[in-house]
């Protein structure tokens, strides 16, 4: 049986451990890529995982990776979660430094992976049949909301990458696959964003029945690389219930509405 090799960024925390411990589970070998390499160091430990830490906004760093991979053997799915958000200034008052910071962990570190790594996605393909590249964007990219721009920006820039690579790839049997997940509740995501203010980042969640779990996200993303290599799952929005728009979140217990008199 051929073992089915998968890169997975921000590893560390998150979706991205949550995805690195699914696709274990489930028999595929695993690098996991983050910067913090102590943590890397533990999850390798727990669940054996290759770690290689890595810091995707500098090339030195993606070369180096894919100089490691090119000695490891075939990649077959490149699974790209690592990312984020700063702030939620108005457009008029963003600062410049958090936006470019935004751009480049979201979207230029997807175009460095891609570059580097897609040669061996290929070498992959070739032996196995197809390879995958997968990306975790967001709902943010998909609706604008008063706040977001700079993340909205970053992330419809991380999902038109994954739109024009797909076509650039037609013919190939390469998948290009988009998981866009709406509100996850997670340990770092948001409190990163207000700036580390933990008591503001549980508010967002507060009265919210049963957000999005790391977890939640990390079995869709398995799911859409076990499916057979020639279905393409081009994009997979996902959201908790509680949440019927971006601009639509129930706080509260979600109840059916019933006919008077009747209970359930």
């Amino acid at each position: 049986m051929t073992i089915r090799r998968a890169v997975v960024t921000g590893a560390s925390s998150g979706i991205g451990e949550a995805t690195a411990r699914a696709l274990c589970e489930r028999g595929w070998e695993v690098v996991a890529v983050a910067r913090r390499a102590e943590r890397l160091a533990r999850l390798e430990e727990e669940i054996g995982v290759i770690a290689f830490a890595a810091d995707l906004t500098s090339d030195t760093d993606v070369e180096a990776l894919a100089a490691f991979l090119g000695d490891l053997g075939p990649v077959h799915s490149l699974v790209h979660v690592a990312g984020g958000a700063r702030g939620t200034d108005r457009v008029e008052d963003g600062r410049v430094d958090d936006w470019q910071w935004m751009f480049d962990v979201n979207v230029l570190s997807a175009q460095r992976l891609v570059a580097a790594l897609l040669p061996q996605l290929r070498h992959a393909a070739a032996l196995d049949g197809h390879a995958d590249t997968l990306f975790v964007t967001s709902t943010a990219a998909q609706t604008a909301y008063a706040g977001g721009a700079g993340y909205n920006a970053a992330k419809a820039g991380e999902a038109m990458l994954a739109h024009a690579l797909r076509l650039e790839l037609n013919g190939e049997p390469i998948r290009v696959i988009e998981v866009a997940p709406g509100m996850v509740r997670t340990e770092e995501f948001t409190a990163n964003r207000l700036g580390g203010d933990k008591v503001a980042a549980e508010r967002v969640y507060e009265g919210v029945e049963a957000p999005l779990t790391a977890e939640d996200v990390a079995d869709v993303i398995a799911y859409a690389l076990g499916v057979p290599g020639h279905v393409n799952l081009d994009l997979i929005t996902m959201r908790p219930v509680a949440q019927s728009a971006q601009h639509l979140l129930s706080r509260g217990p979600l109840r059916p509405r019933l006919e008077d008199g009747l209970r359930p």
